[in-house]
């Protein structure tokens, strides 16, 4: 119970240690602290030097020594509080950041980014937000290079997409690659090939590029590219291979 609550008011275990120590010791060189806490001298004096800058430590020189002391228990409070203190005026201060930091922030938007994801919740967080960013766009609609040696693997990952974009009134045109493949509501399908499959699944919408594919492992993984000039290119090239099928 000691322990636990020490750590959340952001000790670390060896702090913790050496705090709990000197509390039994009273007074106590670093050598005698550092042994009944089983640390090093110099872990020992840097842990209590902290200490004693959080007020929670004393010192008094005897004997060409120097001796620690921890300080009564009830400073734990006083130290928590100028905590508080110290966090509530860094909100104020962050608060005042705030314009020219979201300044920085939009000018980075016209720079591309990338962003990766692993695994069969990494595959589904991306499926999410093709649905919330092409359902908050102006033409709600997006494109897809639709894989059949993936398509199975995003149904498992994320079964009820369909019933969730056709209930959000999302279009969306589709350009098979490989067997199989069927409409659901609000989609158009042609196909470039029913023989030969992608290895990569691609959705174009909304200023991003999603590419999915499988690990050597058979594992879904995903690439959001956030770039709208790539975007327009690769929307240009899927609307004119879309009209010459």
């Amino acid at each position: 119970m000691i322990e636990a609550t020490l750590k959340k008011f952001g000790f670390s275990e060896k702090e913790i240690a050496i705090y709990l120590a000197l509390l039994k010791l009273g007074s106590a060189s670093v050598r005698a602290v550092g042994v009944a806490a089983n640390l090093n001298r110099t872990t020992t004096h840097d842990i209590l030097h902290e200490l004693q800058n959080q007020g929670l430590v004393s010192f008094v020189d005897k004997e060409k020594s120097r001796y620690f002391a921890a300080e009564s228990p009830e400073h734990l409070l006083a130290a928590l509080q100028v905590k508080k203190n110290h966090i509530e005026q860094t909100q104020i201060d962050i608060q005042n950041i705030l314009p020219e930091l979201k300044l920085l922030y939009e000018k980075s938007e016209s720079k591309p980014r990338v962003k990766y994801f692993e695994g069969a919740t990494g595959v589904r967080a991306i499926l999410q937000d093709v649905l919330d960013t092409a359902g908050s766009s102006k033409k709600q609609s997006y494109y897809v290079y639709s894989s059949s040696t993936i398509r199975d693997t995003l149904h498992l990952v994320y079964p009820t997409y369909n019933s969730e974009r056709i209930k959000r009134g999302i279009k969306v045109k589709s350009i098979s690659i490989g067997p199989g493949g069927r409409l659901h509501g609000l989609d158009e399908r042609k196909w470039l090939s029913k023989e030969e499959s992608s290895p990569t699944y691609t959705l174009i919408y909304a200023g991003k590029i999603v590419l999915i594919s499988l690990g050597e492992d058979k594992e879904p993984l995903g690439v959001i590219v956030e770039d709208k000039n790539t975007c327009k290119t690769q929307e240009m090239i899927f609307k004119n291979l879309w009209d010459k099928l």
